[in-house]
């Protein structure tokens, strides 16, 4: 039986997931065929936001820790970032593509500020609501309902828009509707409950930083570990939107067939991850998440076939399911709860500053090598960050034996 946080958080997630499926999807390919973004400035899109998440967390944490109630600050954050869809929705009225393509980096780069303090706020907000005993199933059962609805949502708009790759009116549309859902995202946000701590408290009680996280040995091995598997995970992000539409000639049908696949592959396999985690732990079944991922930019451009694609996608959808389900767990389970909020703030900091860096060495690489080396070195290295999480969990086990002899 669901509580009442839990029930209004998966109407929350339901109404952003159509939000973001609805624009994030389709950020790179209006930018590439619509605007003449270059492969830098596709690049852009995946690196902005990074960077100025890099910028906003430690502020957006502070504002977070001072605020009487959190969901408040969140909803009106939420309500700002979807307010710039209605901005890209007259970009192309600019007098010249590239002032265009510019000006909708600008706005991509000025919607991280308060998805920023939306994300951070969103993340503790939600560890505090839901218990440590229900939140494996929990975010199963989430994500599981999130993924139906984005696999229809995303569907839809590749049945509906097959042939609106180049219509500047198909996508003035679709960021519309967009607005439309980040409208019902800020509503559910505010149905949530939440335990208000009078300001004097918090401030009393609360930091800008607790340096003493990093005496964790736990949390600063899972953190380099986690920071590394992103670095080579997102490296290859700006690579796989050039790939698809300018190597391969995806059309918004074929990018929406992509995303199908693999959320149709997440929807099945959540439950599979859920029950190997639990049976297993998380760390361990995470590395089989990890060297799954490892597979998908070294197959990818083995063809250029868009039915080969959809079928490489849909198979790369069972590993992100489990990279999806378990990262996060993760973080909240190496976070030590006292300095929880801390955790998850310095988490987001330095992994801003990975996100930032990823894709524009992957973009360095495709210019400097080729296509094929950049992905096959994205390959390499989420596999050697499948090792990294294989020692953090020999590590622990190794800690506990050592506890339990001592005992």
């Amino acid at each position: 039986m669901r509580t009442y946080n839990e029930k209004v958080s998966i109407y929350h997630g339901m109404a952003s997931t159509i939000a973001l499926n609805f624009s994030n999807n389709f950020f790179p390919i209006f930018a590439i065929t619509i605007l003449g973004a270059t492969n830098y400035q596709v690049g852009l899109i995946s690196s902005l936001p990074p960077l100025i998440a890099l910028l906003m967390t430690i502020p957006a944490a502070i504002l977070l820790n001072r605020a009487e109630a959190q969901k408040k600050l969140v909803a009106m954050s939420v309500l700002l970032a979807r307010l710039m869809f209605l901005l890209i929705v007259i970009v192309v009225y600019l007098p010249s593509p590239s002032l265009q393509a510019w000006a909708f980096l600008g706005i991509i780069a000025f919607i991280s500020v308060p998805n920023t303090v939306a994300t951070i706020g969103w993340q503790t907000l939600i560890s505090g609501m839901v218990s440590e005993s229900r939140r494996g199933q929990f975010f199963s059962d989430r994500n599981r309902l999130l993924t139906m609805v984005g696999l229809v949502s995303t569907l839809l708009i590749g049945i509906l828009m097959k042939d609106a790759s180049e219509n500047v009116t198909a996508y003035q549309i679709l960021f519309a509707i967009a607005f439309g859902f980040g409208l019902l995202e800020v509503l559910f946000l505010l149905k949530h409950e939440e335990d208000v701590v009078p300001v004097e408290n918090k401030l009393v009680k609360k930091k800008s930083m607790d340096w003493s996280i990093f005496k964790d040995a736990n949390y600063v091995w899972f953190l380099a570990a986690a920071l590394f598997f992103n670095f080579a995970w997102q490296m290859a992000w700006g690579l796989f939107n050039i790939y698809n539409v300018r190597v391969a000639g995806a059309t918004i049908f074929w990018i929406s067939m992509f995303s199908v696949g693999s959320l149709l592959m997440q929807f099945l396999t959540f439950p599979l991850w859920k029950k190997w985690a639990d049976k297993k732990s998380n760390m361990l079944v995470f590395i089989w998440a990890a060297v799954g991922m490892a597979t998908t930019p070294f197959l990818t451009v083995l063809s250029t076939n868009l039915y080969y694609l959809t079928f490489i996608q849909t198979i790369s959808g069972f590993f992100l399911s489990g990279t999806v389900l378990i990262l996060f767990n993760l973080l909240l389970e190496q976070s030590p709860e006292q300095s929880r909020t801390y955790c998850i703030t310095t988490y987001n900091v330095l992994l801003a500053f990975v996100a930032f860096i990823a894709p524009q060495i992957g973009i360095w690489l495709l210019d400097h090598l080729s296509m094929e080396i950049a992905m096959d070195i994205s390959s390499v290295l989420r596999l050697l960050s499948a090792g990294g999480f294989l020692f953090v969990y020999l590590r622990s086990k190794k800690g506990l034996s050592l506890k339990s002899y001592s005992d």
